[in-house]
């Protein structure tokens, strides 16, 4: 769907971004200090590898958030299915510290750029029609 001149600000285009959310599920195992700091090294080397690997894009941790189960965000260069897999391979999701959630976002066109990517990530797209 085209933009519409009487609403400025509607883009003719948008990128499109695989998103996972992590968020710490509400039974959570507990685990003593040097199994947490064991799990989340492997965490770490685990996304690591996926930057390494190029579908893994870039992500972080949250801080400050309104609600302290969101634990952090990853944008992936890969569709929804193969990050929700990709997630499934992440220690802490297998240990069960964390949960996922994967969605698209939808940007305007050129708002983002990843200068560390090797790939193109997104894809660019119309609105769809109503």
């Amino acid at each position: 769907m085209p933009s519409d001149p009487d609403v400025p600000d509607v883009p003719d285009a948008f990128d499109v971004y695989t998103v996972v959310v992590l968020r710490r599920p509400m039974r959570a195992p507990n685990l003593s200090d040097d199994d947490l700091d064991a799990l989340q090294s492997r965490h770490l080397a685990y996304r690591a590898e996926l930057v390494r690997r190029g579908v893994l894009v870039v992500n972080g941790p949250f801080d400050e958030q309104s609600d302290p189960t969101y634990r952090g965000m990853s944008i992936f260069a890969c569709d929804a299915v193969d990050a929700a897999r990709l997630s499934d391979g992440d220690p802490s999701v297998m240990a069960g510290r964390l949960e996922y959630d994967v969605m698209e976002w939808w940007v305007r066109a050129g708002s983002l750029a990843f200068p560390f990517a090797e790939r193109r990530v997104g894809d660019r797209r119309s609105m769809p029609d109503d």
